[in-house]
């Protein structure tokens, strides 16, 4: 198990109206992974996601897929100090 610790994501692509919101509550609940998701004015997804690194690179790395009508063009990260969260939601 890797240390815990979390990440703030931008996903920049087609991105919206695509349902990557509730697939990314899914696939992270399905990691054991702790944080939320969010539609942006810019058309941009923001993600946070704090919990076992390996489980968080595992999430970053079914970011870049997403659902089958998402087109994902990259994703920016950074590391932000953990929120109090329990569970993964959508906002």
């Amino acid at each position: 198990m890797s240390e815990p610790g979390a990440l703030r994501l931008t996903v920049h692509g087609q991105v919206q109206g695509v349902f990557y919101r509730d697939w990314t509550v899914q696939a992270a609940r399905d990691l054991g992974l702790a944080g939320w998701v969010r539609n942006e004015s810019d058309g941009t997804v923001t993600a946070h996601l704090q919990g076992d690194g390996a489980a968080i690179r595992g999430m970053v790395e079914r970011l870049h897929q997403g659902p089958p009508a998402a087109r994902v063009e990259r994703i920016d990260s950074a590391a932000v100090a953990p929120e109090k969260l329990a569970g993964f939601e959508r906002r």
